[in-house]
């Protein structure tokens, strides 16, 4: 199989080909098997349609409307109409990778033969994604019940050839011209089809499923700029001996520990020069690094217990079971992935929180044991770092409100019929903002904590902070010196951390961190 296609069958997919087609533009493509399961499925829900008893999503009205039987001359408009009537997002553009995430994952749930989906709708939607055609979602419209109907439903309009959608070069066109474009006939939807498009938690999951692997990435590199300002701030690495964390078995803890241990590792910096300031123990914000970071790395191992199991699951109301029945259920509720969402929000700010303390502590010279005020060239006259660090701190309070749980509300809808929903949309979307601030915290430290490891003059730094001072000056980040226009070094140190390449500077030192 070319590593960039992703073949999908009956039973799920993984978290790396979600974020291989969202992230990486992998083509699609349905297995045999998955064609075979969606024929069969079909031929039931057929069959059902043809019968004179009502069947929800079959030959019924949605939601509170559920009771209204419909005749067969109106059930094709019935799915055209569930669909326009349900493209009712608002605000702004929702991020190509979400769209084509939520887009793959419905497909994905499609694929495994209970939606009752003919296997040309599933293609099309296949066709959709390989031709980088992307529905235009909006920021506003799922409550996370029912699935994320609203985003989904602009995707369905998009497979319908109607509202708009971005092509591959980014512009937003009407669907139909990019369908036709690309030689892609609009379906026309039939029973139970329109509600199988609409019904998942696919939003919310994609959105899981890659701030997972955005935080497994930022969690090693804020243990990358923890060991830089314990090295900086010439704090002891005993803490991180691997028996000290052996008594406290958390798995997170011990990764983050030996993480720390592993960058130090030669440092002529750690432990050895308190005679000015003679200190029993370091501060919590670096002593207790690896029990904070690794309290997140342990939520980050149960959020994708979450996602695995999701991905597992075939989501949509009703189903299509093997044994030919066709039954409602409850399973689109987005509380399982909504609680894991706000879970990762909480554990976020509380790493942004800690970062931000050992940058300050840095910049204080009655703490810093010996670095100048704000690692100023000429303090008064240099204000040095004062003010990256109320950035941080700005950031470090917006994550903090955006760590107030989503999943905790919900409004009632459809006249009552959905009076509990999980806000699981909405928990994913304040993540991935908290994702990026994080991302701008750790690189403020980074920022600090190479230019506190420079001013110690006449000692020598570990050999894997030596490797990150050389990468982080080549990609742009200058060292210390005068005052400067600081904007420009902040964006390209964010942009260092984001890219991944901070670890990418430590490893051919330290080996693979966890």
């Amino acid at each position: 199989m070319d590593m960039h296609t992703v073949v999908l069958g009956t039973s799920g997919t993984t978290a790396a080909d979600v974020i291989a087609v969202a992230r990486d533009n992998a083509r699609v493509e349905l297995s045999q098997e998955a064609l075979a399961a969606l024929a069969a499925s079909r031929e039931i829900v057929d069959a059902l349609a043809a019968k004179p008893e009502p069947v929800y999503g079959v030959s019924t009205g949605f939601g509170a409307l559920a009771t209204r039987h419909i005749s067969q001359d109106l059930r094709a408009q019935l799915q055209r109409n569930i669909v326009r009537s349900h493209a009712a997002g608002m605000g702004p553009h929702v991020e190509r990778e979400v769209v084509r995430a939520l887009m793959f994952l419905r497909l994905k749930t499609v694929a495994s033969g209970h939606t009752g989906v003919r296997p040309h709708v599933a293609q099309t939607m296949a066709d959709l994604l390989n031709a980088g055609i992307t529905p235009v979602v909006h920021e506003y419209g799922s409550l996370g019940c029912s699935g994320d109907l609203a985003p989904l439903s602009h995707c369905a309009l998009a497979l319908m050839g109607e509202g708009e959608a971005q092509g591959p070069d980014g512009i937003v066109r009407p669907a139909g011209e990019l369908l036709a474009a690309h030689g892609i006939v609009p379906v026309e939807l039939r029973e139970k089809e329109g509600l199988a498009l609409l019904n998942g938690t696919d939003g919310m999951l994609g959105m899981l499923i890659m701030a997972i692997a955005d935080l497994k990435r930022l969690y090693t590199s804020a243990d990358i700029t923890a060991a830089l300002s314990l090295e900086a701030l010439l704090g002891t690495d005993k803490v991180l001996a691997p028996e000290l964390h052996a008594i406290r078995p958390h798995p997170g803890q011990g990764d983050s520990a030996d993480n720390m241990l592993r960058v130090l590792a030669g440092s002529g910096l750690t432990g050895h020069h308190q005679d000015d300031a003679p200190r029993v123990q370091d501060a919590y914000s670096v002593r207790c690094a690896p029990q904070v970071a690794g309290a997140g790395r342990d939520t980050i191992a149960y959020a994708l217990t979450v996602a695995e199991r999701e991905l597992a699951s075939a989501v949509d109301n009703p189903v299509v079971l093997p044994d030919g029945r066709v039954e409602s259920n409850g399973n689109f509720h987005g509380a399982p992935v909504a609680y894991v969402l706000d879970f990762l929000a909480i554990a976020a700010a509380d790493l942004g929180s800690i970062c931000e303390r050992r940058t300050d502590r840095l910049l204080d010279k009655n703490r810093s044991h010996g670095l100048p005020p704000f690692l100023a060239d000429d303090a008064g006259v240099d204000s040095g770092l004062m003010i990256a660090q109320y950035t941080q701190a700005a950031l470090v309070s917006e994550m903090k409100r955006l760590a107030a749980p989503a999943s905790v509300d919900s409004i009632p809808s459809s006249a009552m019929q959905e009076d509990h929903v999980s806000m699981g949309w909405s928990a994913a979307r304040k993540l991935r903002t908290t994702i990026d601030n994080l991302t701008r915290i750790v690189a403020v430290e980074l920022y600090a904590a190479t230019r506190g490891i420079e001013l110690r003059e006449g000692l020598t730094p570990a050999p894997a902070s030596q490797a990150v001072i050389k990468a982080v000056r080549e990609a742009g980040v200058e060292g210390p010196g005068p005052d400067r226009y600081l904007a420009p070094d902040l964006a390209a140190a964010d942009a260092f951390v984001r890219a991944g390449r901070l670890v990418e500077a430590v490893e051919p030192v330290t080996g693979p961190l966890a």
